[in-house]
């Protein structure tokens, strides 16, 4: 990227102005303070990948007091959805799962090898591959069973490295417009370019990665499955927990908790008993 940039440079005769400085964030030093930091940093539901860490780095590292960070703010959201991804998600489990069994019978009919004492595990990993990780989407709004509602928000020119890189908890309540059953959550952000205090933008910009009836951004949306789904009645909440940590074997890579009960008035608030507890792995 580098090379091509001092190429795009020479050619537009602008090497007099513009110098490429080529590193790591970690490794680079500079002559003096910059005015502006622009990145492209964000993930999938924002914070997978990590990339953010660096930024922030580059920020106390070479952003002068008054500079600013493109993008500044960001936020994001829950929603309920409707899909039959998640049905489909079942039966692609329960296929692995005959495949693996005819697997079976086949080693030990042709080559007499048993290999059932690594069933459990199979299906453990199959399990938590199909029914507990999120899958990316392209997420239609009218699949959305109430409004997207933010449970995070970053002022990217004030959040440490040490807040980033703590666990995530928010309580948040989402409201039913439209009647169960749940069979996912659709989570994605936005990310706001309004500049600095000292400096703002001429016209602050909003990008959403949101569903949208044109389609997707390449963010698309995450969405975590359920099964079985919530019920639900128009005019109830889902109260919900949402933790969100990074992964140990790999800190680039996310875990969400939920717990979720269902608060109102109709018969599937009432029979609620205790909260839900969810989990997926965002890989």
């Amino acid at each position: 990227m580098a090379n091509h940039a001092r190429t795009l440079v020479q050619h537009n005769k602008l090497d007099h102005i513009v110098e490429v400085i080529q590193g790591t964030i970690e490794t680079t030093e500079l002559p003096e303070k910059v005015d502006i930091i622009i990145s492209e940093w964000m993930g999938y539901f924002l914070l997978r990948e990590s990339m953010l860490d660096s930024v922030l780095l580059a920020r106390d590292k070479f952003l002068k007091p008054d500079g600013a960070l493109y993008p500044s703010h960001a936020r994001m959201y829950l929603a309920p959805m409707r899909t039959s991804s998640a049905a489909s998600r079942v039966n692609d489990f329960q296929n692995s799962m005959y495949g693996w069994s005819e697997f079976l019978r086949e080693m030990k009919g042709y080559y007499q090898v048993d290999l059932d004492c690594l069933s459990e595990a199979f299906r453990t990993e199959q399990k938590e591959y199909y029914l507990n990780t999120s899958a990316w989407g392209n997420v239609h709004p009218t699949q959305l069973l109430g409004p997207g509602v933010a449970f995070k928000k970053y002022d990217l020119l004030n959040v440490t490295l040490e807040q980033l890189k703590a666990d995530l908890a928010a309580d948040v309540d989402l409201p039913m417009v439209d009647g169960g059953p749940i069979d996912a959550f659709c989570g994605w952000f936005d990310v706001d370019f309004q500049g600095s205090p000292e400096h703002p933008a001429d016209e602050a910009v909003r990008l959403t990665t949101g569903p949208d009836p044109t389609g997707s951004t390449h963010w698309g949306q995450q969405v975590f499955m359920m099964n079985p789904s919530i019920d639900c009645a128009p005019g109830d909440t889902l109260s919900c927990n949402v933790k969100i940590t990074r992964q140990q074997v790999n800190h680039r890579l996310l875990e969400m908790a939920m717990s979720v009960k269902v608060e109102g008035k109709s018969i599937y608030a009432q029979e609620s008993s205790g909260p839900r507890q969810l989990n997926w792995h965002i890989d």
